[in-house]
């Protein structure tokens, strides 16, 4: 049989993406680059220890005092193995790519639920993003933005949008029909249903599909290295690339104390009422302090 040639019809896309619409690409690029530079900048202003403590609080509020206890450790842990640099760099490469992961497949998630012909476009399309190989990716988030932080975090972008994608479609699509037909029958619209009884009550399964963007995030940006990401997974590459255990071991920690963070951090993200009755209680004992 003559092979079909879909590699060199891929190749063929990619470089006419590359040819003609590199204007395109230059102006992600541009706006990508400046946004974590920016926030880089402002990160490696503040000084280690006060950041340290600054998040302790925001995690404090979010998660218990024994979390927090660790979590203080462990940020304390890297710091004194001077991967204090190398920390902030990856934590805003996975915080960008979260965010706009999820600005993205959380809108997607609920328009699934919405349209039977979006649902099955959709679902193929998320099935290809979850079995592609992770390595896949950097071939033409490379040859399209070159090398550096930007690929790396477009690369993070796409491997980590499907499971908040499938996770809030999930959760809508099992909250029962009869809440929403009693919502509708006392005049709700369907955005009123949507915000007061879909979302809500999908919120659980929602979370889920935020701690799973965040694993798969971290991840990523450790391959993405390969191209140039900069952080954690950077000294991990070098170590392999010096054959320097060492090394490894230090940055393979950090990647590790950083991923148990945010997974405990996220998991509690969505219990709000709490979040809010914490912060009371510490605003209470704040003022209990000045006065």
């Amino acid at each position: 049989m003559p092979k079909i040639p879909i590699g060199d019809a891929v190749n063929s896309f990619i470089n006419f993406l590359k040819e003609d619409l590199s204007w395109v690409f230059d102006g992600i690029s541009g706006v990508l680059d400046n946004a974590i530079s920016a926030l880089e900048s402002f990160l490696d202003f503040i000084p280690p220890i006060a950041l340290i403590f600054l998040l302790c609080f925001i995690i404090l509020l979010v998660t218990t005092k024994g979390i927090t206890i660790w979590s203080f450790v462990g940020l304390l842990l890297i710091y004194d193995l001077e991967l204090w640099s190398e920390l902030i760099r990856i934590l805003v490469l996975v915080l960008v790519a979260v965010i706009l992961a999820l600005i993205i497949s959380i809108p997607v998630g609920i328009w699934m639920t919405r349209s039977k012909t979006v649902e099955r476009i959709t679902f193929p399309i998320l099935d290809f993003m979850q079995t592609m190989p992770s390595f896949v990716y950097l071939v033409p988030a490379a040859m399209l933005f070159g090398i550096g932080p930007v690929p790396g975090l477009l690369a993070t972008l796409v491997f980590a949008i499907p499971p908040p994608v499938r996770l809030t479609y999930l959760g809508i699509t099992q909250v029962p029909g009869d809440l929403k037909e009693a919502a509708r029958a006392f005049g709700a619209s369907d955005r009123q249903v949507l915000t007061k009884v879909e979302l809500p009550l999908s919120l659980p399964s929602i979370m889920a599909g935020v701690n799973q963007c965040i694993m798969l995030g971290i991840s990523m940006v450790v391959i993405a290295s390969m191209i140039g990401a900069p952080g954690l997974g950077r000294v991990v590459l070098t170590a392999v690339n010096r054959l320097d255990m060492a090394m490894g071991f230090e940055g393979g920690l950090a990647i590790v104390i950083l991923a148990m963070i945010l997974d405990r951090f996220s998991r509690k993200m969505g219990e709000y009422e709490k979040i809010f009755e914490r912060f009371g209680k510490i605003k209470q004992k704040l003022k209990g302090v000045v006065h």
